[in-house]
């Protein structure tokens, strides 16, 4: 099992930045690709961007230009620095690590972020 726990949200306002950490722990070795996804009050859970372990990304194109995932693998952890954020970047954060041999996903609780306008 692989545990994923996010930190970094908050209150921010238009154009203002927040970098977000999901640390995992656990049984490392189920996991290579790390992400970020939100959801909005009433709308369905999306895909903000995606890391593998030897780096590569992968954007929404909402937030590309904007947002910048990283990792740190001597950490296990993934970051997600959000730059020039919108009012509709209003959203729960959360961290998801797929299963590499096929369990289900593990997600994190979530972290709150809220750009006011």
């Amino acid at each position: 099992q692989v545990q994923l726990v996010e930190s970094g949200g908050g209150l921010v306002q238009h154009g203002g930045s927040l970098r977000l950490s999901c640390a995992a722990s656990g049984d490392i070795s189920r996991i290579n690709a790390m992400g970020w996804y939100r959801q909005a009050p009433g709308k369905q859970r999306e895909l903000v961007a995606t890391i593998i372990r030897r780096g590569n990304t992968r954007y929404a194109d909402s937030v590309k230009g904007r947002f910048t995932i990283s990792r740190d693998n001597t950490k296990n952890t993934v970051y997600l620095q959000m730059n020039s954020l919108k009012p509709e970047d209003t959203a729960v954060y959360y961290c998801k690590a797929p299963d590499r041999y096929g369990l289900s996903d593990y997600w994190g609780q979530g972290t709150q972020v809220t750009v006011s306008s």
